[in-house]
């Protein structure tokens, strides 16, 4: 089954035994954003088409702020754009985007998932959570460790919804935060990505 035929958290939660609940978990941590992102942007927003399609929100809105925030961390991990994510036939398809560990064997080898990103297609962000939660649980299952955190987005381009799945909880950030306050969205994206590194320096030392 597709992650798109999960329409709901509930329905995830459900299917797999996880248990839900809300907490602020994030720790803003400072990005410095370049002048000529924040530049680009505006003109983007102001002056471009970016709300028409699904590709035009990914392309215009979630995929820069997930590449900027990237660029810092690419010695140890990697971006994926709609790689295929596959556990087994109820856990299964192209999520639209994936931070991962970038494999010593070279940038094309994929390897462990941790963070998912899902667009709220239409606004629908409940809809949208379903589905980032199945490819979360997919995640987990194909690392084989269930202690790590895998860590979800859902946006709309505008508007960016944080989760975490660690073991069999799953726990929801509280405040959403918007991309007309820029530092706030990167601080919190960044938060993410500085725990992604975290744990994956952790399992070398072990």
């Amino acid at each position: 089954m597709s992650f798109s035929n999960y329409k709901s958290i509930s329905a995830v939660l459900k299917e797999f035994q996880i248990t839900y609940t809300e907490a602020d978990f994030i720790i803003e941590t400072p990005f410095n954003i370049p002048q000529y992102f924040r530049e680009d942007l505006q003109f983007v927003m102001r002056e471009g088409v970016v709300n028409n399609s699904e590709f035009a929100i990914c392309e215009n809105l979630i995929y820069p702020v997930l590449k900027e925030t990237w660029k810092c961390y690419f010695q140890k991990l990697i971006l994926w754009s709609h790689q295929s994510l596959n556990y087994d036939e109820k856990l299964s398809g192209f999520p639209e985007y994936i931070i991962a560990k970038r494999s010593k064997l070279g940038k094309v080898v994929f390897e462990q998932p941790y963070l998912l990103l899902v667009e709220a297609k239409q606004d629908k962000f409940e809809e949208g959570w379903g589905q980032c939660l199945a490819e979360m649980v997919a995640a987990q299952r194909l690392n084989a460790e269930p202690s790590l955190i895998v860590f979800g987005i859902v946006s709309n381009g505008k508007m960016w919804q944080f989760g975490k799945l660690q073991s069999n909880a799953f726990i929801q950030h509280t405040i959403p935060y918007s991309i007309y306050e820029l530092d706030q969205l990167f601080a919190a994206v960044n938060y993410i990505f500085q725990q992604c590194i975290l744990q994956l320096d952790e399992l070398v030392a072990a």
